[in-house]
């Protein structure tokens, strides 16, 4: 008892100095005081394979721009985004994106990425760090920080002079707001709350200054609930934002090619062509798909009729939102209870169990599914750290900080 007494006042101590951070969510405990020590060559496997897995997503974009629209919509893309999202307004696929990884035997499995509206930035980008001085051991994403300034201020910097640039969140959500007030911190630039910004069909997007707005960070807003957007008289501003955007009279970041990616159902078309041995990768890229991704398909079929536990979730959802687990028989093990994202088309894949982990927390001890959150800018590999949680990792998930485990030679 008195070992959980100096837990709570040693993190209470801690994490309520950090100003603008989110240590608890939902009146629960999220950023746990506790690090997981893990030793160099885990480090540079995690980077290794992020950028393997990175590159042969951001490779699959440049065909998925090119297919039917009936294919784009047999994928579950709603109709409305079918121009946007064969826009290619930037170099890059994605500014930020996560990939989402699960330890398996020794190497890593991808379940998803997080390509659109990645949050878990400033808690592996900045307060990771503040961890591991805290615990007096090195930060395994040292110097990360650094290139994430330089990649948001390429993005903002790209084919505009002096533009307006305007970063926006919904105000009254702490993780949103303050991680995107993270990421302008460093750019001239300013916030506007989502509920402020005014817009103009066929003119423009303008700030709460009625100032014309050139770049607009949404880096926490996704387009799948942009274009259901409507004002209080019924306009469909959301869907008057994105014909901005497809007039080149308005830049959104990230660009409309990570909502290519955002889709769930872009796995499906992964492992398809690798399963046809499809000239599309090479040699080398197939075997990084085997080694690295997990089968995925568009109906259950193929689970069912090899016995395979496998995962049900929904081409565009978050925090675990509307996933579904069943055994190799077909029977539901676990559901999440949210239902949000029912709507979507389903994706099927291949169910891999998360390794357990044991951590401090306010409630004790406990035992914990381990998620790997591992981020690329501009698709190099950056920042990555813990999740730990239930089966589903969704939104009432622990953060756990990473450090870097020196070896004794």
């Amino acid at each position: 008892m008195k070992s959980q007494a100096n837990y709570h006042k040693k993190r209470e101590q801690f994490y309520g100095n950090i100003e603008g951070f989110w240590a608890d969510l939902y009146g629960e405990e999220y950023a746990l005081y506790d690090i997981k020590l893990l030793n160099e060559n885990e480090v540079e496997q995690i980077r290794l394979i992020s950028e393997r897995i990175g590159s042969i997503f951001f490779k699959t974009a440049s065909l998925l721009r090119k297919v039917p629209d009936e294919t784009l919509l047999e994928m579950g893309f709603p109709k409305e985004t079918m121009a946007f999202i064969r826009l290619k307004t930037l170099p890059v696929e994605s500014v930020i994106s996560r990939l989402d990884l699960i330890p398996y035997g020794d190497s890593y499995k991808c379940i998803e990425i997080n390509a659109d509206t990645p949050t878990f930035i400033k808690e592996l980008f900045y307060i990771n760090g503040m961890v591991c001085k805290e615990f007096g051991v090195e930060n395994p994403n040292e110097g990360m920080e650094e290139l994430l300034r330089k990649a948001v201020l390429a993005s903002v910097s790209h084919g505009t002079n002096n533009p307006h640039i305007v970063f926006t969140a919904h105000e009254d959500n702490i993780e949103d707001r303050e991680t995107v007030l993270y990421l302008q911190s460093n750019v001239p630039s300013k916030f506007t709350p989502l509920h402020k910004l005014q817009i103009r069909r066929g003119v423009g997007l303008f700030d709460d200054d009625g100032i014309k707005i050139d770049i607009l960070y949404r880096q926490t807003f996704p387009i799948e609930s942009l274009i259901k957007d409507e004002d209080e008289e019924g306009n469909p501003i959301g869907l008057w934002l994105m014909e901005l955007i497809e007039e080149g009279k308005l830049v959104v970041i990230n660009p409309p090619s990570a909502f290519l990616l955002q889709n769930k159902a872009v796995q499906a078309i992964i492992w398809g062509l690798h399963e046809e041995h499809h000239s599309f990768f090479t040699e080398e890229e197939h075997t990084w798909i085997d080694k690295y991704f997990l089968p995925t398909y568009l109906e259950s079929d193929y689970f069912i009729e090899k016995g395979v536990p496998f995962v049900k979730k929904p081409s565009f959802g978050r925090e675990g939102d509307t996933v579904e687990i069943f055994n190799k028989d077909g029977q539901l093990l676990h559901a999440d209870v949210q239902r949000s994202y029912s709507e979507f088309v389903p994706v099927y894949q291949q169910f891999v169990e998360h390794p357990t982990v044991t951590f401090h927390s306010d409630k004790g001890i406990q035992d914990g599914k381990l998620l790997i959150g591992s981020f690329l800018l501009n698709g190099k590999s950056a920042a990555f750290g813990h999740r730990v949680g239930g089966t589903i990792t969704n939104n009432l998930s622990y953060f756990l900080p990473v450090g870097l485990l020196k070896e004794r030679g």
